[in-house]
């Protein structure tokens, strides 16, 4: 792999790599600091951010494509007008269905946590986060748009800088507001819920001002006059097949956490517990699976397959070693974590085993986050969403309920159905990779 590429692939991804962590840390600190207050409440609102997270991904359709189209536009060498008609059609939309979800969140947060079989005892204070951190997921929808036009320009470390203020804006808020410190009432769920709407407010507002520096300060109303529809359908083209996969994925996680529901409250607290440690787990796959996505969107832009291929062999190599060091590590020091989190044995028993399977999990995951990004940015979107759709049914589901419910392993029947559901879908994507049935697929022509 050539020497530049390689060098300006770690110039981009470390900063992915921390701003990826962090995000996940801004997700994970309300669980964390919540585990302080109550484990029902540490269950509410996970069972909560897996609606969340579901909405994030209605807003991935317009911001996959956007990243994906602005990386080929890039490398075809195309016009600034051409880039910024994107760049502005995406805000525009998915600001205007994100202001259509905030309203459906707050009118029907009760009815969705319900559909879930949440408990009693975890549906009031489910329905608090929701009502908050929901009925603002506007703000979210144009956070993620900005971060993808930034990054699609390489401007990885202006979006990391970012996210570390808003998780020092969120922990501050998040002490002061659960806990009622300095004279605030003790807010418990609704405090953690209003740091993480206050500290993404701030981020929106950065990131807001680093969009317009970078391109929207050229924009004008006659770039739209006759509107561009070729670009609005190209993102649609690739971002709904795209995050239709992503979409089927949390579906299939909604499935299962309604499953899990009914085993027990513990299980749904162990879930929450366990998520938060293992995803930095995968944390590292996911940065350079997003860092190499924009250098491959660039190749296939300029009609470069052969490094394209290359630099997916490069990066998958070394995110598999660190994925697999980091199993191993989370599976030796995860009890330990456990215990400054909860005191309740069954939890941290069930959790235990679970970050053993981790360790056969993980490599088939990573091969998937780099793989099928890498897949998006070559224009082959389609294929991963038939290979997931089918296995996080079948294999996601299917086992999660046979497993989990049926014999009687709870979570831990679910996290079987995960492990078998990641490697069937990493060995097909290997295969399509090292067949190139993805060559062809470019949605913009180079110059």
């Amino acid at each position: 792999m050539d020497i530049k590429i390689t060098s300006e692939l770690k110039k981009i991804t470390w900063p992915i790599f921390v701003e990826s962590a962090l995000l996940s840390l801004l997700g994970s600190v309300d669980i964390l600091m919540l585990g302080k207050y109550s484990d029902n409440a540490v269950a509410a609102v996970g069972v909560t951010n897996q609606i969340i997270w579901m909405l994030n991904l209605i807003f991935a359709i317009i911001t996959a494509g956007t990243s994906i189209l602005i990386s080929q536009y890039i490398g075809a060498k195309s016009d600034k007008k051409t880039i910024i008609q994107v760049a502005g059609i995406s805000v525009g939309f998915n600001g205007l269905i994100g202001a259509i979800l905030s309203i459906l969140m707050v009118i029907g947060g009760t009815n969705i946590l319900k559909f879930l079989n949440s408990p009693t005892e975890v549906l009031d204070l489910g329905l608090q986060y929701l009502g908050i951190v929901g009925g603002f997921i506007f703000i979210q929808a144009i956070i993620m748009t900005f971060t993808a036009i930034l990054r699609a320009h390489g401007l990885t470390k202006s979006c990391m800088n970012v996210t570390i203020t808003m998780n020092l804006a969120n922990v501050v808020m998040n002490y002061i507001l659960i806990f009622g410190k300095f004279g605030f009432p003790e807010m418990g769920v609704a405090g953690a819920a209003t740091a993480t709407v206050l500290s993404k407010f701030i981020g929106l507002i950065i990131l807001g001002k680093l969009t317009y520096e970078l391109i929207f300060n050229k924009l004008t109303i006659s770039m739209f006059k006759p509107f561009p529809k070729i670009h609005f359908i190209n993102i649609l083209k690739i971002g709904i097949p795209s995050a239709a996969e992503q979409i089927s994925y949390n579906l299939s996680q909604l499935a299962i956490t309604s499953i899990i529901n009914l085993v027990g409250v513990t299980s749904i607290a162990a879930k929450s517990y366990v998520g938060t440690i293992i995803c930095f787990s995968y944390i590292f796959s996911s940065a350079v699976g997003q860092g190499t996505s924009i250098f491959i969107g660039r190749f296939i832009g300029n009609k470069d397959e052969k490094n394209a291929f290359k630099l997916l062999i490069y990066s998958l190599k070394r995110a598999l070693v660190v994925s697999i060091i980091m199993s191993c590590i989370v599976a030796i020091v995860g009890k330990g974590i456990l215990g400054f989190l909860t005191n309740n044995e069954e939890i941290i028993s069930i959790a235990i085993k679970i970050f053993l399977i981790e360790i056969i999990l993980e490599p088939g995951r990573c091969i998937n986050i780099v793989g099928i990004g890498g897949l998006r940015a070559a224009g082959d979107v389609r294929f991963p969403v038939y290979i997931g759709v089918f296995s996080m049914w079948i294999f996601g589901v299917g086992l999660s309920y046979l497993l989990g419910l049926k014999l009687g392993l709870g979570l831990i029947g679910a996290w079987i159905g995960f492990t078998v559901d990641e490697w069937f879908r990493a060995i097909l994507v290997l295969i399509r990779w090292k067949t190139g049935k993805w060559k062809g697929k470019s949605f913009v022509i180079s110059k």
